[in-house]
């Protein structure tokens, strides 16, 4: 007879290889990797699961799996790095470019038990991201970022803590780095973050890099948060570009959105915010602009209106100036 299943360990993950980008799994053809059964919980959805460890090559410090493949398969990601497969990015970076709703829960109440329950839709090796829909702008942002290449410099060993303290004595025979940490917030960093795709400093530092180059380089005035869109269809309206704005913003920005403003003459629009990082969050999502109805909008940044003169402030309108292209 087969032995009984132990009710305890209902739910629980086992798997006979894990799911890894090229970079994790590293240069050397031949890896000798270990396999132990419940070793840990999953940093994502608490479960027990097997986890994988190996050497990526020589010279690079042992990595192993941090998340279920579960998890892996909900997001699409590597089991060790928690990067997207297809484009080797942070899930914040992905998610936005494409629009995608975080459906995962988060809290510790509910993540467990809507992993237990998402398994018999994974089969196969599927995942619940539907990508099919996006449109060619986040399409776009998305293939200029990607990273095709191995980075095999991430498998580096970590720094050494007793050297930053000005303690360690082994000297070149240390397995760790002898270097100084960097002092930004690239070094604060969490499986939570990283795998949820909120306030993730690596994302954050992609996404303004890359709306920098595009030209949308947050202006100096903090007290302007607007953004301009220009050339849309001729079949824009209001409502349309509400729609396709909300869209496009994560849940936690959309809801930060003061006014907005079509102008259906001269086919452009102005999207209002209510504070800076708001405005700054939805230019990095925008920094290939927006699509409509097949059409490429433009985005850039509005800028603060002059004063009107004294002989013409008393004939203007009461009604307070909106931004203008900068």
């Amino acid at each position: 007879m087969p032995p009984k299943a132990d009710i305890n360990k209902a739910g629980w993950e086992q798997s006979d290889f894990p799911i890894l980008c090229e970079t994790c799994l590293g240069g050397n053809a031949f890896i000798r990797m270990s396999k132990q059964e419940y070793a840990r919980e999953c940093g994502a959805c608490a479960r027990p699961f097997t986890v994988f460890r190996w050497n990526p090559g020589s010279g690079m410090r042992f990595k192993a799996t941090v998340i279920c493949q579960t998890c892996a398969h909900i997001k699409n990601v590597c089991q060790t790095c928690l990067l997207d497969l297809e484009y080797g990015l942070p899930t914040q970076v992905r998610d936005t470019a494409l629009a995608l709703k975080n459906q995962a829960p988060s809290s510790d109440i509910n993540r467990e038990y809507y992993a237990q329950n998402i398994e018999g839709k994974l089969e196969g090796g599927k995942t619940l991201l539907d990508s099919g829909r996006a449109m060619s702008a986040g399409k776009e942002m998305l293939k200029q970022l990607a990273r095709t290449d191995p980075y095999y410099k991430r498998n580096r060993p970590k720094i050494c803590s007793f050297f930053v303290k000005g303690e360690c004595n082994r000297g070149e025979e240390c397995p760790y780095r002898h270097e100084m940490p960097p002092d930004n917030e690239l070094s604060k960093q969490n499986i939570q973050d990283r795998y949820y795709g909120r306030n993730d400093p690596v994302a954050k530092k992609i996404m303004s890099g890359f709306a920098n180059t595009q030209g949308l380089t947050p202006p100096e005035d903090e007290s302007i948060t607007s953004l301009f869109i220009s050339s849309l269809p001729t079949s824009a309206t209001e409502e349309s570009v509400r729609t396709r704005v909300v869209e496009t913003l994560p849940s936690i920005d959309r809801q930060l959105i003061k006014s907005i403003v079509h102008v259906a003459k001269t086919r452009c629009a102005f999207v209002n915010f209510k504070d800076r990082r708001s405005a700054e969050s939805a230019a990095e999502a925008w920094a290939v602009g927006l699509d409509f109805d097949g059409e490429r909008a433009n985005v850039k940044w509005g800028r603060k209106p002059s004063k009107p003169s004294a002989a013409s402030s008393s004939s203007a309108s009461s009604a307070p100036p909106v931004p203008v292209e900068s």
